[in-house]
């Protein structure tokens, strides 16, 4: 049997082109603090801290929308929600689950975030 204790980190993918306006997204917008990425990988990408989690953006040709996503549980969802479009991001309402309160966005390179909030 395995283990596990938490997830460690998420990775992500934008356009080779658009990875410094990814990093500006992330930092400025979404408001993450990046944090050091070892230079033993050859090809270039930023890390960012989420909680106790990371979040890796690494290069990649883009790929057509599909359900994959990843999920970010915050604090104070509507104040996510207002900070997000007040940078002109498309809010996507998605099904009640008990418990939770959520949305989901597409970030400027095409993957899909949801923000929840559990009650």
């Amino acid at each position: 049997m395995i283990g596990f204790t938490r997830i460690n980190h998420i990775h992500i993918c934008v356009a080779k082109h658009r990875l410094e306006e990814a990093r500006l997204f992330y930092t400025d917008v979404m408001g993450l603090r990046q944090i050091h990425r070892p230079e033993v990988f050859p090809e270039p990408g930023h890390w960012f801290a989420v909680g106790d989690i990371e979040l890796h953006i690494g290069v990649e040709d883009p790929h057509p929308l599909t359900i994959r996503h990843s999920a970010f549980e915050v604090a104070d969802l509507d104040a996510a929600r207002a900070q997000l479009e007040k940078h002109g991001i498309t809010i996507n309402e998605e099904p009640v689950i008990p418990g939770r309160i959520r949305f989901s966005f597409l970030d400027p390179f095409g993957n899909r975030m949801e923000l929840l909030q559990c009650l």
